[in-house]
């Protein structure tokens, strides 16, 4: 299996990043708060995660191992598949994702697309024996500018399914929590998809 990749950043798109390894081209598929830290052409490391199906080997990319594993982690509870597992950790950080099943917290797993009343029930029925205590150890990254953030968190929420419209209003809707202090690009993310979740 490929733990991770490392070279320079090829390209970026919607849902993945090209990383070029040895030459080759890796498409690394992530979710938008993984992909705000990347910069073409810049150096990166990505932990990744490989999903062998009959018809596809695809890797699955994250900023640091403690995301990867958790990935790895809901992979193995019932009707969770690869893009669900992404979707909640673009929605969730770590330790959030940790505290909710732990503490049975079936409205924040709701939060997450395409996870309803019984799947959160399920989530929490089969991993909270195994996620663990929130680490409080994780740390967003900081902004690289100070209105940068705005078209990653646009672009990141259009790559998950939210209307160009919907993705603007929930960016205007987050702008104050950008101004209080130093929140990285995927806490807003995440503030954005909470605001959306209760429109």
């Amino acid at each position: 299996m490929i733990a991770f990749v490392r070279g320079p950043v090829a390209a970026i798109g919607v849902d993945s990043a090209v990383i070029e390894v040895g030459g080759v081209g890796m498409q690394v598929f992530c979710h938008p708060g993984t992909l705000a830290g990347l910069r073409p052409g810049q150096e990166a490391r990505v932990a990744t995660s490989m999903v062998v199906r009959e018809d596809s080997l695809t890797l699955y990319g994250f900023a640091d191992d403690d995301e990867k594993s958790l990935f790895e982690l809901l992979l193995t509870a019932s009707g969770v598949g690869p893009k669900l597992a992404q979707a909640a950790l673009a929605v969730l950080s770590p330790d959030q994702l940790r505290q909710a099943v732990a503490s049975e917290d079936l409205a924040m797993l709701v939060k997450v697309p395409g996870i309803g009343k019984k799947g959160a029930q399920r989530v929490v029925l089969e991993l909270k024996d195994k996620i663990g205590a929130p680490s409080k150890m994780v740390a967003g990254r900081p902004l690289q500018a100070t209105e940068a953030w705005k078209d990653q968190v646009q672009a990141g929420l259009v790559g998950l399914g939210w209307s160009a419209r919907d993705a603007e209003d929930a960016v205007v809707a987050v702008s104050p929590l950008a101004a209080e202090g130093e929140p990285s690009v995927p806490d807003l993310l995440r503030a954005a998809l909470r605001v959306l979740s209760k429109a």
